[in-house]
């Protein structure tokens, strides 16, 4: 099993796990910066070098040495249940990704079909029922979540607590995981805990938000999206993401969350 979806400096000096849709595209520049004292010059998740990414063989040795040991401080990063499969929904569903082609290919054509979704049209722009489409998307990902049907499950709406869970059950250990909704407080406690080649000043870093502009912008508060039946999908979905990172279930529009994250619990609850 490895490391899936861990990313480390080439100086060491820090290791992530990634989480899709939780500020993954700032955290892996800053980590970049850290090393190199600039910028990766395009998608960091494109970046084939300058970087150790599980995808990549040769990084698996160092990763490995390095997680199992505990040697680097670890950290991943969370965000609200709620928000994030609405982003996952914009971004991944509606927009047009950076190729210029539809995500995964057929996967809106059978959403279209299978589950009546609209998606704005052919650039994605175009009027449309958000929340109903939004709602029937819901259907979808519960279905590939709990039946993996009509598909496996996606990175960007499996729970959180599920990629988390990888770097723990191989032996890593999270020294801190953070909200983005808490973001600057974060980060700064992580670099605040580690020695990079280059310092790191969190007030000149850009958001690098590589969705932002893919799809439709949200016309609608968050809570509107979710009546009864939404919020339901969303805790058989995300139950452990609700619980582990103390988010508020009961309030879709508090994307704050409502207590403080036990890394121990985490790990024993995740661990097994």
């Amino acid at each position: 099993m490895g490391f899936p979806g861990t990313w480390m400096t080439e100086s060491e000096s820090v290791v992530y796990r990634v989480v899709p849709k939780c500020a993954c595209s700032t955290i892996g520049q800053i980590m970049f910066y850290s090393d190199h004292g600039e910028f990766f010059d395009g998608d960091i998740h494109d970046a084939k070098s300058g970087m150790h990414k599980w995808a990549f063989e040769e990084s698996h040795g160092p990763i490995t040495e390095n997680v199992e040991s505990q040697r680097s401080y670890a950290f991943t990063c969370v965000r609200n249940p709620y928000t994030r499969i609405l982003s996952s929904f914009f971004d991944k569903i509606c927009g047009i990704q950076r190729n210029g082609r539809r995500y995964r290919g057929n996967l809106v054509p059978l959403l279209i079909q299978k589950y009546g979704i609209e998606v704005g049209g052919d650039d994605g722009k175009q009027e449309f029922d958000q929340i109903a489409s939004f709602r029937r998307f819901l259907l979808f990902a519960r279905d590939t979540i709990r039946w993996r049907k009509p598909m496996d499950p996606d990175i960007h709406w499996s729970a959180m607590s599920g990629h988390v869970s990888t770097f723990i059950a191989n032996g890593g250990r999270y020294d801190k995981i953070f909200w983005t909704e808490d973001f600057n407080g974060g980060m700064q406690e992580v670099l605040d805990n580690i020695e990079t080649p280059f310092e790191v000043d969190l007030n000149q870093i850009p958001r690098f938000n590589e969705s932002e502009g893919h799809g439709p912008k949200r016309a609608h508060p968050v809570e509107d999206y979710f009546d009864d039946l939404s919020m339901h999908l969303v805790y058989e979905i995300y139950k452990r993401d609700f619980d582990l990172f103390k988010y508020d279930f009961e309030n879709p529009g508090n994307k704050m969350p409502i207590g403080e994250i036990d890394l121990d619990e985490v790990h024993a609850k995740l661990g097994d």
